[in-house]
């Protein structure tokens, strides 16, 4: 008993230290990446690349900022917000639809958003791209919006059908018997219950339509259309060797994703483990 006591309290040394090596491995390039976005151009080449900067200067972010960064994150914003809305309000109504109704018809369309998920988008660039021509929408916001929100249906139906499923029968029976409508119970029930999940697939949308770079490259085409994962890529070839330029751009499209982490990790680390783990 002592034996298996102590097997088990003895420290995982070869574990300890592979967990902080893979720290450095994570930390030393973002260390890199915002120290480096405040050197000048001039002191780039001689100084130490993970030593701290002599002199700090923030001109690196100011040519930034004058070349159109503010319109391509704005952009970004319009993008990531509508189709996460536009997302969010169909995933809820399909979600509610197919966990409240005993019909063939719905388990079937759940059968259908979970085949989505198989289906990678890569090979359905060159559909999208006809149907966005087709409908008039290429080189625009809305070329970008659609299919991201199309494309996160799987995923975030999957995650809420899972939370409104634990919605106990009993309290939308009691709504029922005291007349309220669907609409009601989706409102007032429903909603609230399934807060974590929103948040959840809110966050996680987000993320992947922020850091979107397939869609914009070949659904959009001009400048005053360009996103920030777009911009990035086009920053390399302005700037040239002006690397602290580069990474200082990189640093302020991460901001907001590490804002939205912040704010809502711990929603979605158990929303992400309740969809997956059902």
């Amino acid at each position: 008993m002592s034996a298996l006591t102590y097997g088990r309290t003895r420290p995982n040394v070869v574990g300890a230290v592979l967990a902080w090596g893979w720290l450095a491995i994570v930390l030393v390039p973002i260390y890199f990446i915002v120290v480096t976005s405040f050197r000048s151009q001039a002191v780039y080449y001689t100084e130490n690349p993970l030593s701290i900067p002599a002199s700090p200067t923030v001109a690196a972010y100011g040519r930034v900022l004058a070349n159109n960064f503010l319109l391509y994150f704005a952009n970004s914003v319009i993008v990531t917000v509508v189709a996460v809305a536009l997302m969010l309000v169909m995933a809820v109504a399909a979600s509610y639809v197919i966990v409240r109704s005993t019909t063939r018809t719905a388990r079937r369309t759940f059968s259908i958003f979970l085949l989505g998920l198989a289906i990678p988008m890569q090979a359905t660039i060159i559909p999208v791209y006809y149907l966005i021509v087709q409908l008039g929408l290429y080189d625009t916001l809305w070329a970008l919006i659609l299919p991201s929100a199309a494309f996160a249906l799987p995923i975030t139906v999957l995650i809420i059908v899972n939370f409104m499923r634990d919605i106990p029968k009993e309290l939308f029976e009691s709504m029922r018997v005291d007349g309220a409508s669907d609409m009601a119970m989706l409102w007032k029930l429903v909603l609230p219950l399934s807060k974590p999940a929103l948040v959840t697939v809110g966050i996680y949308d987000a993320l992947n339509v922020w850091n979107g770079f397939l869609f914009p490259l070949v659904l959009t085409q001009s400048s005053s259309r360009r996103v920030l994962p777009l911009s990035l890529w086009s920053y390399q070839g302005e700037f040239t060797t002006d690397i602290p330029a580069v990474l200082a751009a990189v640093v302020l499209s991460v901001l907001p994703l590490l804002a939205a982490y912040i704010i809502g990790r711990r929603q979605l680390v158990a929303g992400l483990t309740a969809g997956f783990g059902k």
